[in-house]
């Protein structure tokens, strides 16, 4: 499913470009298991900033980055730890921390993905092609960054209505920016310029809601580190009971389809927004959950895999942001016993992993899960990047007050219940896959052949591509040995 033909010129290109810029390419296994990286690599990275432009950076595209701003190396996977007297659920609910990617997302993964095998490949060629990132704000963030360290023109594409910081951040990395009409919800108007560019020879498209290498790099890094935290954090008695991920690009469902071939009996859920619910029932609309797609299906959301969807208002994510970064919200939540520790860490929470939090809350009160069942989620980035919009709601709200933060708590998070949610049986998941059809068949080229395989192939679709890792390694080995920058170390 990965197209890793060779591009002789392309390569040798690419190849130059990478030794003349000191730019040596890690491997998937790497970022699964940073103990696998060069000690000489691993000591250069002391002296290097999280953020800093820098292609030793790319290194740091891990699950297990050391919670250091400057000079972190590795250990193991982020993660906290939800108890009962936050979530007001029995089980337990695992946070993987994004913050701690460079660009402060695990979209820098998904991202380098879809690139790298491309580069390795020669496909991309570096002296002529432009990467184009379609993304509502993260994906193209990551993807820009990741071009920037190997050296690649790029061309971030995001709605004009996302967050002020993407877009301050964006000006001094990507080479070119594209602000499309509307916000989170407009992914379309995003998919009209994308085809609007692919007509340039020169644009390559990551489009990460079909870009198999997004899949690849989340069931390989992103669903082993789940698994590593479960297993570090469990106790006699204790399941990983499930995962569950808002939808965005799908890619970190791909994880939920690890998680299950490691634990058979583990339940995968996809969230979206209430307001859009596309995969509750073929519905539409406008939503502020900012991280994650709507109006479609993605292309490399495994859906005969998925078990339930749960729809999360987004009025619940835009409370719970306040809640979790004023002062007074999180006093309130220690006077609620709440460990004072965790709550100093609710910061690491954006407004898509507040989603991803309150999936879990419904899944496990669906499910009625117990202290010994343990549920996985992602902190996809964390408040950092909503600074602006916690202004926003402190303009239209006003000033945050001890009542306010009772009633966010008592309403949006023990409040939340089992209503608008569907268990997927066998023609659920049919008819959420068959929506594809509209989206990628009849907009984006892709063919009625290629959709069915995708349900009744698995194994030359989506087994394939969990395997394709081990053959992009060793196309990331072959070109770093050409560079020759490896033995110099």
């Amino acid at each position: 499913m990965i197209n890793l033909k060779i591009n002789e010129q392309g390569l040798k290109h690419n190849i130059a470009r990478a030794r003349e810029n000191n730019i040596i390419i890690p491997t998937i296994a790497q970022m699964k298991n940073p103990e696998l990286i060069p000690d000489a690599i691993k000591e250069q990275l002391k002296g290097v900033g999280l953020w800093d432009v820098n292609p030793l950076n790319l290194y740091r595209i891990t699950w297990k980055k050391e919670q250091k701003e400057s000079g972190g190396l590795f250990h193991g996977p982020n993660y906290i730890v939800l108890p009962s007297e936050l979530t007001g659920v029995k089980a337990k609910i695992i946070c993987m921390i994004g913050k701690w990617f460079p660009t402060g997302c695990h979209k820098v993964g998904a991202s380098f993905g879809c690139l790298a095998p491309r580069l390795v490949t020669g496909q991309f060629d570096s002296d002529y092609h432009k990467a184009v990132w379609p993304s509502t704000g993260n994906y193209c963030r990551g993807g820009a960054f990741n071009s920037k360290l190997l050296d690649c023109y790029s061309v971030a594409i995001l709605p004009q209505g996302m967050s002020r910081e993407r877009f301050d951040w964006l000006k001094t990395i990507a080479s070119e920016i594209i602000a499309t009409p509307g916000s989170e919800s407009n992914v379309k108007e995003i998919f009209d310029k994308t085809h609007e560019l692919s007509q340039q020879p020169e644009c390559m498209i990551f489009n990460q809601f079909e870009q198999m290498g997004n899949y690849m790099w989340h069931y390989n890094v992103t669903g082993n580190a789940i698994a590593d935290a479960f297993e570090e954090m469990k106790s006699d008695g204790m399941r990983l009971a499930g995962v569950i991920f808002t939808s965005g690009s799908a890619g970190t469902m791909a994880a939920g389809d690890r998680i299950k071939d490691l634990y058979p009996t583990a339940k995968v859920g996809v969230g979206e927004a209430l307001q859009c619910p596309t995969l509750l029932d073929n519905g539409f609309g406008a939503h502020r959950i900012e991280g994650i797609g709507d109006k479609h299906v993605p292309w490399i959301h495994n859906v005969k895999n998925t078990d339930l969807v749960v729809d999360i208002d987004d009025e619940d994510s835009q409370k719970l942001l306040r809640l979790f970064n004023e002062p007074v919200g999180r006093d309130y939540l220690k006077e609620q016993g709440v460990d004072p520790a965790l709550v100093d860490l609710l910061g690491y929470f954006g407004i898509s992993g507040i989603a991803n939090m309150l999936c879990a809350i419904k899944m496990a009160k669906y499910y009625e899960l117990t202290e010994n069942d343990v549920i996985g989620t992602v902190m996809t980035d964390s408040a950092d990047m909503y600074q602006s919009r916690i202004k926003e709601l402190q303009d239209e709200d006003g000033e945050y007050t001890h009542e306010k933060a009772a009633l966010d708590y008592h309403v949006h998070i023990l409040g939340e219940k089992t209503d608008n949610m569907i268990e997927l049986r066998y023609t659920d998941r049919k008819r959420v896959h068959n929506l594809k059809y509209y989206t990628w068949v009849e907009q984006q080229g892709k063919t009625s052949e290629e959709l069915n395989d995708l349900w009744y192939d698995t194994e030359n679709t989506w087994d394939s591509v969990k395997k394709d890792a081990d053959r992009v390694d060793e196309l990331i080995n072959a070109f770093n040995e050409e560079t020759g920058l490896l033995k110099k170390l």
